[in-house]
Order: C-alpha cells, then sequence, then structure tokens
C-alpha cells in the first residue's frame, strides 16, 4: 500500500496509486462516506484514467470501532493515521456533559491536528438567509489543540474545586468570585507556541491563495493574556516573518500616532497596491455582526477554538447550513491531516438515505486541494455547481430551492457520478 510522505524540503509526495484511511462514522456516516468513496473514484477515474487511484483502507473508531476492535479509539487507528499523514473520517459520537471523552478532540490531541480548516462559500441556488450570499466567501482557520480543547474543570461541591478556590484566594489574591461555594471552575491553556503555528497557516494559506486579507479574532477586550496574548502573538508572526508579504492594522496604528493618520493612510494604500495581505484583528461579539452585515470584508479567519466554533457555524448557516460546511484537520508542520463531515452523528435520520453528504464530500475536495490533485477538486465542485443549477440535492436543501428536486442520499450521490462521467462528452 502507497502512502503520502514528506520530503526533505517539508513537501508532500503522493505516489499515484494512493492509500487512504478512512473511518466509516457513526450515525449517517456510513451512508454518507461509502457514497462519497464512490464519488471520489469516478472522478479520479475521469480526470486521470488509470494513471492514478484511490485505495481505501478502513480503520475503525467509535461505535463501529467498539464493536469490531473493542476499543471507541484502538491504538491501531491511531498507529494507522500517523503513519499515512492522512484520513478521512465520518462523524463519530461525542458525550455530553460526561462519560466517553470526545473522539474527535482526542484525535486532533493524539495527532497534533492544531489548525482546523473550514472554508465556507455559496453555491448559487442553495437557499439563504442572506440578501447577498454570494459575498460570503472565508476560511476559518481555529486553532485546535488549545482554548477549551486543552481546558481543565473542577465540578462545584468538589474538594478539587474547593481546593482550586482557595488557592486563587489565598495564594493568588483573587476576590472576584461572587459564589465560591456553589462555582466550577475552569481554566484555558493558550501559548504563544500555538498561537504562531496557528497564525503562521493561515498566512502561508493566504499566501498561497493570493488572498487580500487575514483576521485575527479574539476576545482581548476581556480576557487580556489568553485571547489578547492570542492577538498579540499573531501580530508578532506577521510582522516578524511575514513582513514582505504582509502589512499589519497594528503597524499602521504606530504610524499614524507617530507620523499622522494621512501617512499612515499612504502606506496602507501602498502596501495593498504592492498586493500585500493586510493583518487586522476584530473582536469576536463584533465579527458575528459584521460578518453578517459586510461578509464581503473578510477573507480568512484566524481564531482560537471556542471564538471559531461559534464563527464556523454561524458562516456555514449563512450559505445555506453545516450539512454542506467542509473542513480540515492539519498539522502543516508535519503533514498529518484529517479531513471529515463537520456535522454531527443525526440518529434521528440514520439508515433513512435522506442525509446530505455534502459536507463529507467537499471535505474530500479539500483533500484532494491538500495532495495536489487539483484536476480532481475541479470536476467535485463542477458536479455540485450543475447539481444545484439543476435544482437537484438531498431534500435539506432541495425543499427550499423553487421546483426543487429532493433525491436520496444515494440518489444524489450517483446523480453527481453520472454528471462526472457525462463531463466532457
Amino acid at each position: 500500500m502507497s502512502k503520502v510522505s514528506k520530503n526533505s524540503n517539508g513537501e508532500l509526495v503522493v505516489p499515484d496509486i494512493l492509500t487512504i484511511p478512512f473511518i466509516e462514522g457513526d450515525g449517517v456516516g456510513s451512508e454518507i462516506t461509502d457514497i462519497c468513496k464512490k464519488i471520489i473514484d469516478a472522478a479520479v477515474g475521469k480526470v486521470y484514467s488509470d494513471k492514478r487511484k484511490i485505495e481505501w483502507l478502513e480503520i475503525y473508531a467509535g461505535e463501529k470501532g467498539n464493536t469490531v476492535k473493542g476499543s471507541y479509539l484502538p491504538d491501531e487507528t491511531l498507529a494507522i493515521l500517523k503513519e499515512y499523514l492522512i484520513g478521512v473520517k465520518g462523524p463519530l459520537t461525542t458525550a455530553v456533559g460526561g462519560g466517553m471523552r470526545s473522539l474527535n478532540v482526542a484525535l486532533r490531541q493524539e495527532l497534533d491536528l492544531y489548525s482546523c480548516v473550514r472554508p465556507v462559500k455559496w453555491y448559487e441556488g442553495v437557499a439563504s438567509p442572506l440578501k447577498e450570499p454570494h459575498k460570503v466567501d472565508m476560511t476559518i482557520f481555529r486553532e485546535n489543540t488549545e482554548d477549551i480543547y486543552a481546558g481543565i474543570e473542577w465540578n462545584e461541591g468538589t474538594d478539587e474545586a474547593k481546593k482550586f478556590y482557595n488557592f486563587i484566594k489565598n495564594d493568588m489574591g483573587v476576590k472576584s468570585v461572587r459564589f465560591p461555594e456553589t462555582s466550577s471552575f475552569g481554566v484555558k491553556p493558550v501559548s504563544v507556541e500555538g498561537s504562531s503555528r496557528l497564525m503562521r497557516s493561515a498566512i502561508d494559506y493566504a499566501i498561497n491563495k493570493k488572498l487580500s486579507k487575514v483576521t485575527i479574532v479574539h476576545k482581548g477586550n476581556i480576557m487580556k493574556f489568553t485571547e489578547g496574548g492570542f492577538r498579540k502573538w499573531s501580530y508578532e508572526v506577521a510582522e516578524k516573518e511575514f513582513s514582505n508579504e504582509t502589512f499589519t492594522i497594528n503597524n499602521y496604528n504606530k504610524i499614524a500616532k507617530d507620523q499622522g493618520i494621512e501617512f499612515a493612510d499612504k502606506q496602507l494604500q501602498e502596501a495593498k497596491d504592492k498586493g500585500k495581505i493586510i493583518i487586522d484583528d476584530c473582536i469576536a461579539d463584533a465579527f458575528l455582526q459584521n460578518s453578517l452585515l459586510k461578509p464581503e470584508n473578510y477573507s480568512v479567519i484566524a481564531t482560537l477554538n471556542l471564538n471559531g466554533d461559534y464563527i464556523s457555524d454561524q458562516l456555514a448557516a449563512m450559505v445555506g447550513g453545516i450539512g454542506i460546511a467542509p473542513g480540515a484537520n492539519i498539522n502543516y508542520d508535519t503533514g498529518h491531516a484529517i479531513f471529515e463531515a463537520t456535522h454531527g452523528t443525526a440518529p434521528d435520520i440514520a439508515g433513512k438515505n435522506i442525509a446530505n453528504p455534502l459536507s463529507m464530500l467537499l471535505s474530500l475536495d479539500m483533500m484532494m486541494e491538500y495532495i495536489g490533485w487539483i484536476e480532481v477538486s475541479n470536476i467535485i465542485k463542477i458536479s455540485i455547481e450543475k447539481a444545484f443549477a439543476n435544482r437537484c440535492s438531498t431534500n435539506d436543501l432541495a425543499r427550499f430551492m423553487e421546483d426543487g428536486q429532493a433525491l436520496s442520499t444515494s440518489d444524489f450521490g450517483n446523480y453527481l457520478i453520472k454528471i462526472i462521467k457525462d463531463w466532457g462528452n
């Protein structure tokens, strides 16, 4: 079996016959994963004929992992993902309020997949609550290993919570806890290293895609040293490591203070004229409003974990819903990446053959782009656009289209395959 590797220059080396490990997923996972593999196979065959091919290697996690291997996250699964660098994952069950640790978080932590990358773009024909959804075209870089994903908590009423409170009260002089006897406590770590590598990835992405701006979204006005630290360290990456490619609003403010706003405006315009990427920042709550009112002002978003969770779901809703929202979790340093459906297991519709496969399919489209099989990525997007132009989709989208034709999961997948096979004929 052939796998992706990295050469001495840090570049991905992708064999023509490529083995991709996949986790089927719980709930609707088996339905969407199966049909998406078939669509990818059709696209690879259409573009490359017999010259390139994907061999799918099933690995196990979640309910199926527990049934087949006796573990929700078998060591074998982690070992294969580490070895093969790239993997595909359907939705996995996450317990709320206790019990089994989130498998999604565990995979990201174990493989150090620090960038959660979520592109958000509107497809013509998809119903949207916005008047001008075509203006939405953003990619979120959400830090994946710190903030609440590495959060430490102590439940109210426990000895640990009392010990923690006594420590912050007696040793740290904290007096702001209003109801200490009934409070739970949480701590979230945010580091220079974690913030810097996330921002570095966001800027590299903007450079490679020839995009105009990266916006740092944070809550640094309240949390000065975690959220505020993320803002500070992100600006430092841009100014120290990408001074030739970027112009920061942080630097603009310094110039305006020293030499006047008119001179700073001139410097900003010159940077734009030279094609430099503008780096600015925005408070999280203001960004959520601005992204609705003037989405065309944003391109690449760099943010911490919790903010990124809210932002990515809101933006997905603006272009049709999380059912068509793709996502990848990537470590750009090691090359490890997992491409996944961003929605949940949807147990209420599991087994009914009505789930929308596009979140998974568009994530696999991201995988094709990541490994450099751009022609496959292009034809997948073309097939989706043509299906929407013909007002065909699964019921979650088709019901809002004028004269929309609602297809089952498998029928919609086969419809896309037909478009791909007929393309150019």
